[in-house]
């Protein structure tokens, strides 16, 4: 069994920060293991909550801008989050299907998701329903590697993962955009974002939809493609009412119909549909150069049913923050008090009941920072009094030293919990009884800048007890199965990334090393890979730019109890995009060029070779 030390000691002494260069990942990905000296100049919100530069971060975030998101020719979130570095995926079939995103391996309810920071949830499955997300109204993803449970409270104990919206700025900007891909892919998108003396605005509305491909090529079930369609949109206002002070509102709303295929019946027109509706206000006051607050009424609402075998879940969150942050000199203090109500309704279904339950979590938590020549440290702490579990105190340090201008080294450790789901504990599959699972995680890492050429390395290990799986028949109502608390598993690895530019050549990439495995049975975690890879290659030529990618990942296995192998598989992707006179952009790409057939999921097939040409019209 591979172990942190014998990784460690093993790739750390083998691979040269040298040589992680020669690994190219996501294109214009920022890691901040491997931040460039432009790219330090970002800030981020993610790491503690409060607006920080990237280069005074400990914490291992990467960035996705607006640019590699257009780019990209993705057509969901996670698709866009498996090129991130210590990221990867599961998905169910094509477009529109059920994925789940492991962040340095951890279970997909282990990573906490905001949009505009509206916390969204489910509390049927866990975790976030990444298909409900439209990546079309999406202009900036801020991934956090690690756990974060002292800033965010419970669900952080691998990541957190914020989305962002596009915020108005200047003159009046308007684009309009259309797209054209096989399996009958159609996109249209439209919008204006600006500002205009105190007011800045943003709106999007777009509409996708694709006749797909069969997701499910076994005999017992339906034979036709599985496509789906999508209408979504977003409104962002900010009022600057007066010098430091500025008010917000953001609404977010998304409605997915999707095809899948059941195992009851080859001419049922299986459906999900999906709802996805976030709304947000906050008050943004920085009273004095030394200190600023935030508060924050947010709400989400994400809806699940199918047909014709129906079920329904609907969750909804509602989040009140009050946030405060002081800043003495080289020292930053940061205290914030946190509401969080959730409520579950499952509708009642000829196999089980009405079930709607509901709980709520109270919290305060406390930050601090300090930046001083060479060193840099983080502080925090968190006590959250949830309604039915009581109290639950998590905490994280961290320190990053800087050995010269080129070299930092960094260190960190943290607990976690995530509180079981309303369903797992009340649904005719749960157990009342259960506690919340809990994390402790260390990690090591350091990085080289120098100019335009960066690399870093980070060694992680994130133990987790209390693991809710589900298992045999047991004192649930159900015989079918029941959640237990039986588990334990470790989440271990290696990440290295690495950026250098090669004369006009953009060179990005990123390699995983990791072992999460049941620390039970030793065996390796469903649907996770050890070893995966993002590599990319950028240049510009006569007015075009022309890129490649390779995605790679090894074998993994459809279960953890180390049945049906899935294969190994490597996937090359082209794009290219240029402007036609000043107003408008031509984008071209094709993902899986070679036609790969490999499979996340087993008896789940995945996209072949896909052509996607959009034109947008974005005055200048």
């Amino acid at each position: 069994m591979m172990t942190t030390r014998s990784v460690v000691l093993a790739r750390t002494a083998a691979l040269p920060l040298a040589l992680a260069a020669c690994f190219p990942t996501f294109a214009q990905t920022l890691v901040a293991q491997a931040a460039t000296a432009t790219e330090l100049r970002e800030t981020v919100v993610t790491a503690t909550r409060v607006e920080q530069p990237l280069s005074d971060l400990v914490a291992d975030v990467s960035i996705i801008d607006s640019t590699t998101l257009r780019k990209s020719g993705a057509v969901s979130v996670a698709e866009v989050l498996s090129r991130v570095p210590g990221v990867q995926i599961s998905s169910n079939g094509g477009p529109g299907s059920n994925a789940s995103v492991f962040v340095r391996g951890g279970e997909n309810r282990f990573t906490a998701v905001y949009i505009d920071g509206v916390r969204v949830d489910s509390q049927s499955v866990g975790g976030m329903q990444w298909e409900q997300i439209p990546l079309s109204q999406i202009d900036r993803i801020e991934v956090l590697r690690g756990p974060a449970a002292a800033v965010y409270g419970s669900d952080a104990v691998s990541g957190v993962i914020q989305l962002f919206t596009k915020k108005g700025e200047g003159k009046p900007a308007p684009y309009v955009g259309v797209g054209f891909g096989n399996q009958g892919t159609r996109t249209a998108e439209a919008g204006v974002s600006g500002s205009s003396g105190a007011f800045d605005y943003s709106l999007g509305v777009s509409h996708e939809r694709s006749d797909g491909f069969n997701a499910r090529p076994i005999a017992t079930v339906n034979p036709d493609d599985d496509g789906y369609k999508r209408t979504s949109g977003n409104a962002r206002v900010g009022w600057s009412f007066a010098p430091g002070q500025r008010l917000q509102a953001s609404f977010l709303a998304s409605n997915l119909n999707s095809q899948y295929d059941d195992t009851t019946s080859r001419t049922n027109d299986d459906r999900n549909h999906t709802q996805l509706r976030t709304a947000a206000l906050s008050w943004d006051a920085k009273w004095n150069d030394r200190y600023s607050t935030l508060v924050q009424v947010n709400q989400s609402d994400a809806k699940y049913s199918s047909e014709p075998n129906f079920y329904m879940t609907e969750t909804t969150v509602r989040s009140y923050l009050f946030q405060n942050e002081y800043r003495v000199g080289v020292h930053r203090f940061t205290a914030a008090l946190e509401r969080r109500e959730d409520e579950l309704h499952n509708p009642a279904t000829a196999f089980a009941p009405d079930l709607k339950r509901d709980r709520s979590q109270n919290a305060l938590a406390l930050g601090y920072g300090l930046i001083a020549g060479a060193h840099t440290l983080q502080a925090n702490l968190r006590r959250d009094d949830d309604s039915e579990f009581g109290g639950k105190s998590t905490g994280s340090l961290s320190y990053g030293y800087a050995i010269n201008n080129e070299w930092r080294v960094t260190a960190a450790g943290g607990t976690s919990f995530r509180a079981p789901t309303l369903y797992q504990r009340f649904s005719e599959y749960g157990d009342a009884s259960l506690q919340p699972e809990t994390g402790r995680n260390i990690e090591i890492g350091t990085r080289w800048t120098r100019g335009s050429s960066s690399a870093g390395v980070v060694a992680y290990r994130n133990r987790v007890k209390n693991l809710i799986v589900y298992g045999a028949a047991g004192t649930c109502p159900s015989a079918w199965g029941c959640y237990q608390a039986v588990g334990r598993a470790e989440y271990e690895g290696v990440t290295l990334s690495a950026a250098h530019k090669l004369g006009p050549v953009s060179l990005n990439g990123s390699v995983d090393f990791q072992n999460p495995h049941d620390l039970d049975t030793g065996r390796q975690l469903a649907r996770r890979s050890k070893r995966y890879a993002n590599l990319s290659a950028d240049t510009d030529v006569a007015g075009w730019t022309v890129g490649a990618e390779m995605n790679a990942a090894s074998r993994r296995y459809d279960s953890s109890s180390g049945n049906n192998m899935l294969g190994g598989y490597t996937v090359f992707n082209l794009y290219t995009s240029t402007h036609i006179g000043r107003d408008f952009t031509l984008l071209a790409r094709v993902n899986n060029l070679a036609d790969k057939d490999y499979q996340l999921a087993r008896n789940y097939a995945t996209p072949g070779r896909t052509l996607y040409v959009g034109l947008k019209w974005a005055p200048q």
